[in-house]
């Protein structure tokens, strides 16, 4: 796919955010992280020369490929799916700019382990269950501050770096928005304690999501759509 197509899907979905961040304010910045799972490297590249330099796989194997395919260009690689214990390593071995998704404190013990023994550090997000979802990972918010603590006083290695949410899987929009605002006052609270990042919205809902204070959002099907 040519990377013109690319300018100008990226260039549309810009329009959009620079529409939803000025409504909050001029200073607001967001991030864009762009959901690569369904895209081959070519259309990376492509999205690359069209402007877009973050790209988050939800795979292990999937972004080890394309981290290797693709080290020709300064792009950079977030890990945005789940994390199965088995695949610690591998993650770390790939040196992510940030993990979005430490579900819990666990799982953070278990990357803080190794490590340590790798002598590394990475940045990771702590990923909420604001909807009250049980089919989604993540720390319940009430406990949410209490983890994130325990996190930052236990885990050495890991960089904790704000929180990460996804929204309701709903059509009502007052049920999804309630999710954002939950998260965003978490990250609110956390902000004293250095976190940088609110990670939420998608492709079908992100405008809500910065709305709601999102400074960071997971864009896949709307960059890469055909």
């Amino acid at each position: 796919m040519e990377t013109k197509h690319f300018v100008t899907t990226l260039d549309e979905i810009l329009t959009r955010v620079e529409k939803a961040r000025l409504r909050i304010s001029e200073h607001h910045i967001v991030k864009i992280v762009a959901a690569s799972k369904s895209a081959d490297t070519s259309m990376i590249e492509a999205m690359y020369h069209a402007g877009q330099r973050s790209f988050g796989e939800n795979k292990i194997q999937d972004m080890s490929d394309k981290v290797h395919a693709l080290s020709h260009l300064p792009l950079e690689w977030h890990f945005i799916g789940r994390l199965q214990t088995n695949k610690i390593n591998q993650l770390i071995d790939l040196d992510p700019f940030l993990m979005h998704s430490l579900s819990s404190v666990e799982l953070a013990q278990e990357i803080d382990k190794r490590l340590h023994v790798k002598g590394k550090t990475m940045n990771v997000l702590l990923q909420i269950n604001s909807a009250y979802e049980d089919q989604k990972a993540g720390v319940l918010p009430e406990i949410a501050l209490e983890a994130y603590e325990q996190i930052n006083l236990t885990c050495h290695n890991l960089r904790l770096k704000g929180v990460m949410s996804i929204g309701a899987h709903t059509d009502e929009t007052n049920i999804v928005q309630k999710s954002f605002e939950t998260t965003y006052k978490l990250f609110e609270s956390l902000q004293s304690k250095g976190a940088k990042y609110c990670s939420m919205g998608m492709s079908g809902d992100f405008e809500l999501a910065i709305a709601c204070g999102a400074n960071m959002i997971r864009l896949g099907s709307v960059l890469f759509k055909a």
